[in-house]
């Protein structure tokens, strides 16, 4: 077996000085990577323990595909309650088992599959999925990098995750069902195991997959934010980096700073549970019984799990945003649109991010005055989220449009990302959030703006990224049915329930029939359940086409896209190193696109200003060396 190349981060750094005061482009940057260094390798360590960060992206990449079929699955059965609540379920019987009584769904089952579809979409898909494969996969590829700065706390990163998945899966099969508490786990019915069944082990086992979930994210963030500090290419500066890793890097921060506070909050709940403390209970009565809690408060809770929920929201969105401003300007052949202001927005939404959680608590007894700060900021975040949508705007405006499949997914995430938005400003609105408050509304406000619009961010990238990834290119035309088909059924599903969450009708009911007052809704409320299910299909043909591709697809010339970044200087397939040789230098922006003067419609970062001489800015030919 080859001698292994020295990947340690001191060799690596390619900011000017690597180890012992030799430059880096004098020793770091010649690793001179053995082809058969990794084909001597032991498969487990290759692709299963592997500490390459492309190959970690994709194991993130996988599972989250995995937990994705599930909680769309999870959401198909309670859709059909919803839509035919007097309907007949016997034929769920074989999959369900007892959780089928006399041919109808378990109440207490419903409760646990929407607790379980909200758990599963915005954590283990939309957070770990989408943060975990496009910052691993592409933050150093972009900004130079042999890979991240610590391999070995990126492999732990995803086996944490790993780790975690397991124990919340293995919470479908409790005998007494899994968490059956809301996905935000309100006390009381998550502090007392008593309560309800879903209230029991499965309880239990949710908090305990969710700490080991929050370590993972933890040691991820670290490395994401150590490695684009301290590994950027020579000349990369902050300035010179792609929205994509500004992303990235902004999210790993928030992730940071407001996951230790879930845990905390996970931790005083456990106590609550098992140690006889009231930190989140008082004066509780279970079947006429006083119990001795006394002292806490259920809304303490709710201010500990908000203050990670609602930069959580942007943790799911940014890396979105970061990745469709990419993929806008590659296939608009233009430059993106207010690159500072991009950035400026993005950090004025992660520092407001974190001063708004409690316009989810308006309906709490909470003070006037206090809900009118919240109502203030809510409202300002609105500010750099239009500056963003007026930047990818213009930045299509009048551009050379290729209609490639991640063209129209990033096309799709602002038109989501709008009317999702719009929504967002009325519930920002203290009276007229209370008056909205856990109905439909919310619902649909929240799917469009974070839920869909994530996805829609996550297919961009999938199909952007597929080749170099694989090496091979995903098929365009299937792409185009899977975007139709999932654009037209997200509109179907969330609009009609604007409509019928301004009637006053509540989420997470099991059974509206109760209500005289929703009857009128009965064939609405079915005609969303057949879009959901029509639409959670049509995820099938996305599926097909990207396993089809890995083996089958087309291969993938080393730039297909004629992009401007750092990744497609790589080989077509790069070895655990990424760069054969050196390392390239950076010379200019990310976006030199269509520029007036020069002769093709992209100019690499790694192209100095001397090669471009017909198209340089005055400032630029200042550069000149």
């Amino acid at each position: 077996m080859a001698a292994k190349p020295n990947l340690s981060p001191g060799v690596q750094t390619q900011g000017g000085i690597g180890t012992a005061g030799v430059p880096a482009t004098e020793h770091g940057d010649h690793l001179h990577h053995d082809d058969h260094e990794h084909h001597d390798q032991h498969w487990l360590w290759k692709y299963v323990f592997s500490q390459d960060h492309k190959v970690i992206a994709k194991q993130f990449l996988i599972s989250g595909m995995i937990w994705a079929i599930l909680g769309g699955t999870l959401s198909s059965l309670f859709r059909l309650q919803l839509g035919w609540p007097e309907g007949s379920m016997e034929w769920l019987a074989p999959f369900l088992g007892k959780w089928i009584v006399a041919g109808k769904l378990n109440p207490e089952f419903y409760l646990a599959l929407v607790t379980m579809h909200g758990t599963i979409m915005v954590f283990f898909v939309l957070t770990a999925g989408l943060s975990g494969t496009f910052s691993n996969f592409l933050i150093p590829l972009q900004v130079g990098a042999r890979d991240m700065a610590s391999g070995f706390m990126n492999m732990l990163s995803y086996w944490f995750f790993f780790l975690s998945s397991i124990i919340m899966f293995a919470s479908l099969f409790i005998e007494t069902g899994p968490a059956a508490a809301g996905w935000t786990i309100y006390p009381p019915l998550s502090a007392l195991p008593q309560a309800i069944p879903g209230s029991g082990a499965g309880m239990t086992l949710w908090l305990v997959s969710m700490a080991f979930f929050i370590v993972s994210q933890l040691l991820g963030g670290v490395n994401y934010v150590t490695t684009v500090i301290n590994m950027r290419t020579r000349g990369m500066s902050m300035s010179k980096l792609p929205l994509t890793i500004w992303a990235f890097f902004l999210t790993a921060i928030l992730g940071i700073l407001s996951f230790p506070v879930l845990f905390s909050a996970a931790l005083l709940l456990i106590f609550d549970r098992s140690f006889g403390t009231s930190f989140f209970l008082s004066d509780i009565y279970i079947a006429g019984q006083a119990l001795s809690n006394q002292g806490g408060s259920p809304v303490l809770f709710q201010h500990l799990f908000w203050f990670l929920g609602h930069p959580e929201v942007y943790i799911v969105i940014m890396p979105a945003m970061g990745m469709v401003s990419e993929v806008l300007a590659t296939n608009a052949r233009k430059p993106i649109f207010g690159y500072r202001a991009m950035i400026g927005s993005l950090i004025g939404i992660s520092l407001l991010s974190f001063v708004v959680w409690a316009h989810h608590m308006f309906v709490t007894g909470m003070n006037p005055f206090l809900g009118s700060v919240f109502m203030f900021l809510t409202l300002i975040i609105a500010v750099p989220s239009g500056v963003k949508v007026f930047n990818w705007l213009a930045t299509l405006w009048r551009g050379n449009i290729r209609f490639t499949a991640a063209m129209l997914f990033s096309i799709g995430f602002v038109s989501l990302f709008i009317s999702g938005g719009l929504t967002g400003i009325i519930l920002g609105n203290a009276t007229l959030d209370i008056q909205m408050h856990n109905t439909y509304f919310v619902v649909a406000h929240f799917h469009l703006v974070m839920g869909s619009s994530a996805f829609f961010g996550l297919f961009a990238g999938v199909y952007h990224w597929f080749p170099k990834m694989f090496g091979r290119m995903m098929d365009e035309k299937l792409g185009y049915i899977h975007f139709w088909l999932t654009f037209a059924g997200v509109y179907l599903v969330f609009m009609p329930m604007h409509y019928v969450g301004i009637a006053g009708f509540p989420r997470r009911y099991y059974a509206w029939t109760g209500f005289d007052a929703f009857s009128q809704f009965a064939d609405l409320n079915r005609f969303i359940s057949i879009a959901a299910i029509l639409a959670f299909f049509a995820q099938f043909v996305f599926i097909f086409n990207f396993f089809y591709s890995i083996f089958r697809g087309r291969r993938a010339t080393q730039n297909p896209w004629n992009s401007t970044t750092l990744e497609w200087t790589t080989p077509v397939n790069p070895g655990h190193g990424n760069w054969p040789g050196e390392i390239p230098a950076v010379y200019r922006w990310p976006y030199d696109y269509s520029k007036p003067g020069s002769d093709v419609d992209f100019i690499p970062q790694n192209v100095p200003y001397s090669k471009t001489q017909s198209s340089n800015f005055p400032y630029e030919q200042d550069a000149v060396e």
